[in-house]
């Protein structure tokens, strides 16, 4: 999961994220004010999660820009945790939060690997051969 953090570090200085855990699965939140459902698209692609994001702002009549750091743009790609299952996410936006919901694989546990002998005097359950 380093590569989702070091990602969530990476993303815009204006761009606020937030990644839980629990036993089930993964939560991430991300602040894109002003962004709506119709105006943000996220994708899972290879193993990522894809989020664009955009957001219309209007000036006021008889205004204009002076100075404008407010991106009306958001594209980020961030990593998904190994154990993360990208075809069974769930998206919601509230109030400019995104919520992607990743519920984590049921095969993701750990598991035994066999390793094959290449004729070290053991058996299969770690006894001498012949014994």
């Amino acid at each position: 999961m380093s590569a989702l953090r070091d990602a969530l570090r990476d993303l815009p200085d204006a761009v606020f994220a937030d990644l839980l855990e629990s036993d089930d699965g993964y939560v991430l939140l991300v602040d894109l004010p002003g962004a709506t459902a119709g105006t943000t698209e996220v994708l899972f692609e290879d193993g990522r999660i894809v989020i664009e994001a955009r957001r219309e702002k209007s000036t006021p009549e008889g205004f204009r820009y002076v100075r404008e750091d407010r991106p009306l743009f958001l594209d980020a790609e961030l990593p998904l945790p190994p154990d993360a299952d990208g075809d069974d996410a769930d998206a919601e936006m509230d109030r400019g939060v995104l919520e992607v919901t990743l519920p984590k694989r049921a095969d993701a546990d750990s598991h035994r690997i066999p390793v094959e002998g290449s004729g070290d005097g053991l058996d299969d359950d770690g006894d001498e051969a012949g014994a």
